[in-house]
């Protein structure tokens, strides 16, 4: 600590010019600040300042000694920075970026809930995002970026389940094996931008089979399936955060339960920097705490 202070009283010599400057603006005597530098330089046995009666000129070895003091002293100004930052409650615009057909809608809408000074500005949309450059605070993708501009972090895979109306249950009975799918109406999800048809990830399912598996409806929207699905028309492949309420209230039943396995992982994905700002950091841990109780 001492030798910060004495490279922070160095600074603001070297910056203001002269010692009285320097220590009218630190508050004290400019003998005192005179013999911080000279004590200063006796330790580092060099000669930092030309001294004049008017004024203070930096040395070449002074000059070399005031760049990396400014450096280290911006970095550790940065740090406190950032404790203090921790301590701050999150508010302000949080603008994020998710895939077009998200499975995160629910979660952020329980952080919003419990970060009511944060206001949520989503972005659904499957193109690539120039996070830095657009100007995103997080983004939410499937797949780990190669990009040294940005800080990642994997959360815990979703979970999916397979789920219909009781009525068409009834109906059309309950499914005991993948391979009776193929005698059920089915509820596709097709990707915007690949064009095909979303995998039912189940033990026992051969994918190549998958293309065979009878086709009901099929739309890029999760509301649309699970609409269809509360009405009897069929069997969808829903992230359990949609039809959680559902199951919980009757209106929808899981099938298939010991064949389901958790999807694809997701990244969260923000601006590299000094420090995160509390609002990214609380949805951060928030997201990373909601996926790792599932």
């Amino acid at each position: 600590m001492e030798s910060l202070n004495a490279m922070a009283l160095f600074v603001q010599v070297a910056t203001s010019g002269s010692f009285v400057a320097a220590a009218r603006q630190r508050g004290l005597s400019p003998s005192a600040v005179s013999k911080g530098i000279a004590r200063l330089e006796a330790r580092l046995q060099v000669r930092l300042l030309n001294r004049s009666t008017r004024s203070v000129t930096l040395t070449a070895e002074g000059a070399r000694f005031f760049e990396r003091s400014q450096a280290i002293l911006t970095q550790v100004q940065e740090v406190e920075d950032e404790l203090a930052q921790s301590n701050i409650l999150p508010r302000g615009r949080l603008r994020i970026s998710l895939p077009a057909e998200s499975t995160m809608t629910p979660l952020l809408a329980g952080f919003l809930s419990d970060y009511p000074e944060v206001s949520l500005e989503m972005e659904f949309t499957d193109r690539f995002v120039d996070v830095v450059g657009e100007g995103f605070d997080l983004v939410i993708r499937a797949g780990q970026p190669a990009d040294s501009r940005l800080i990642a972090r994997r959360l815990t895979p979703l979970r999916s389940l397979l789920v219909a109306a009781p009525d068409y249950l009834e109906r059309a009975g309950v499914p005991q094996h993948p391979e009776d799918l193929m005698h059920h109406a089915c509820l596709h999800y097709r990707s915007s931008n690949s064009g095909k048809l979303e995998i039912w990830q189940l033990r026992g399912f051969d994918p190549a089979d998958f293309p065979r598996l009878p086709v009901t409806m099929v739309c890029n929207n999760i509301e649309a399936r699970v609409c269809f699905a509360r009405q009897g028309l069929g069997l969808a492949w829903l992230p359990d955060y949609f039809v959680r309420a559902d199951i919980a209230a009757g209106a929808l039943v899981s099938v298939l339960d010991d064949y389901a396995i958790r999807a694809e992982a997701l990244w969260l994905l923000w601006p590299a920097g000094p420090y995160l700002p509390p609002k990214v950091r609380a949805l951060v841990d928030y997201l990373g705490l909601k996926t790792r109780q599932e």
